[in-house]
């Protein structure tokens, strides 16, 4: 009998692959980063080849260091960066252009006439998005616009959009040689194409962004033995193993935090910040600036949604004190400098490099540090770099409460950004609630696992996952209510002055 279940986890940076046993512990792992392109401003694309040749290297490092076979896994699940738009060709296996990152801005122009023709509220009702750049539907649209020979290829079936999830799906079974070509719901939920009660693609959203439904891939249930197909026996894996589990990063962070109860909420803190509340079978439309999403869908049961904040830059905020300001030599770094004060010297930075995700959706917004004086250090801006990271959350957070009524008991956290104590703790203090982050912090690979192992009988219900959850650490708040709130109106009063910086226009 196989003994483990696999993971392919592709991210925004990196691609690893992990494997766990029956108890959600890691038993090996490899991991392979991957170019970041940036053509100019607000651009900012991966190459779809680069990132299968990653997924093959990393699948068969990963098996050979711990001496497994195709055949001692039970199942595959796969996660994946959402939003991020491939476009190729199925016959030849090539990619039409560089695939177009989440964080791109480049359909701000896109995401503002769809306001201005009166489109934002029908994608709104439908899709649970409001008009951004975050999202796949105007990146695709853009490709079409933009990319010689595309829109031609689309009109004859030559031409298949995916987020990476589809891109790594069909390449794993069988790409030009009958790759099957499909996504979920959670990944579907993204693209501001997917109709939120139907979980298909909707014929008026369609119609907005002038999208051949021919390119779209099928979508399946999150957690199924059947319709994502098997790996292929000259693939990575040397053998056959069934795809039976995909959800976007997020919503896998969410299942591998055993949020499986409406009112329980994570998040995760990686290049973004990203926290799920789960909600249930119920549609909760936001009206403070977060987005309505699907959770994930087992099986044949009902989908279960959720109500998502999502924050571009927090932790890419400190890869940019490293890589571009050079005041760090490494992300672990940003703690200890951040120690050297007591406080942030009344320094703020509010890290809009692509503009601002939720509650504000601002594309116009660009990044901005106040409150400089004689008396600030590299400490106080490492200080304050860690500080936008938990006032981001906050925002999310008061929106939360705001849209549901749920006010927040305790938060669990993952990512590598919980690995820093005092953003962790920083994160209590102005929340004023705990934090708890899980023994096993790899939450988004180990949700896809879950995925994977509900679907062939691995595991043989939530029940169970709940059972493996176990508690790390636990950050208690400190500090007065007082002191809280006159940070964060501060924090406030610091994001306003990012806003109105661009002309979406020009």
């Amino acid at each position: 009998m196989s003994q483990y279940v696999g993971a392919i986890d592709q991210g925004t940076t990196s691609t690893r692959f992990m494997v766990f046993d029956h108890s959600g512990n890691e038993v090996a792992r490899h991991q392979l980063e991957h170019q970041q392109i940036l053509p100019q401003a607000g651009w900012v694309e991966h190459d779809p080849t680069e990132i299968w040749e990653r997924t093959r290297a990393v699948i068969q490092s990963t098996l050979t260091k711990a001496d497994l076979q195709a055949s001692d896994l039970a199942a595959v699940g796969v996660t994946n960066q959402r939003e991020t738009t491939v476009v190729w060709n199925p016959k030849t296996g090539r990619p039409y252009c560089n695939a177009i990152v989440w964080q791109d801005t480049r359909t701000d122009r896109i995401a503002a006439e769809l306001e201005r023709a009166g489109h934002g509220d029908t994608i709104r009702h439908k899709a649970g998005l409001p008009p951004a750049t975050y999202f796949s539907g105007g990146k695709l649209r853009w490709i079409l616009d933009n990319v010689p020979g595309v829109a031609e290829a689309a009109e004859r079936g030559e031409a298949y959009f995916g987020t990476t999830d589809s891109w790594l799906l069909w390449n794993l079974t069988g790409g030009v040689d009958g790759g099957v070509h499909v996504t979920d719901p959670t990944n579907a939920s993204r693209t501001m194409l997917m109709n939120l009660e139907t979980l298909d693609w909707d014929e008026e959203l369609l119609s907005i962004f002038k999208i051949p439904r021919s390119m779209l891939p099928a979508i399946a249930p999150s957690s199924n033995p059947e319709l994502f197909g098997k790996t292929r026996a000259d693939g990575p894996f040397g053998g056959e193993v069934p795809l039976a589990g995909v959800l976007g990063d997020q919503q896998a962070a969410t299942v591998g935090q055993v949020c499986f109860r409406p009112g329980e909420a994570k998040n995760t803190y990686g290049t973004g910040n990203f926290l799920l509340l789960n909600t249930g079978t119920e549609i909760v439309r936001s009206e403070h600036g977060l987005l309505t999403t699907v959770a994930y869908r087992f099986g044949d049961a009902e989908p279960v949604y959720a109500l998502e904040g999502s924050i571009a830059v927090t932790g890419s905020a400190v890869q940019w004190l490293r890589d571009q300001l050079g005041i760090i030599s490494g992300a672990s770094q940003s703690e200890s400098l951040a120690r050297q004060v007591e406080d942030n010297g009344g320094v703020y930075f509010v890290p809009a490099f692509s503009g601002l995700f939720a509650p504000y959706w601002r594309s116009d917004a660009r990044g901005a540090i106040v409150g400089l004086s004689r008396f600030s250090t590299n400490a106080h801006l490492a200080r304050a770099t860690l500080e936008s990271i938990c006032y981001q959350t906050r925002d999310v957070v008061e929106a939360m409460q705001a849209d549901s009524g749920v006010q927040l008991d305790v938060l669990r956290v993952d990512g590598g950004v919980t690995a820093n104590e005092l953003c962790m703790q920083l994160q209590a203090d102005f929340l004023g609630v705990p934090v708890s982050r899980p023994v096993v912090a790899e939450t988004t690979a180990l949700g896809a696992a879950y995925a994977a192992g509900l679907a062939v009988g691995f595991w043989s219900s939530t029940d169970e996952l709940v059972q493996n959850w176990h508690e790390d650490k636990r950050w208690n708040p400190t500090g007065s209510e007082e002191q809280r709130e006159r940070g964060y109106a501060r924090w406030q009063k610091a994001v306003s002055r990012t806003l109105d910086w661009i002309d979406v226009d020009e």
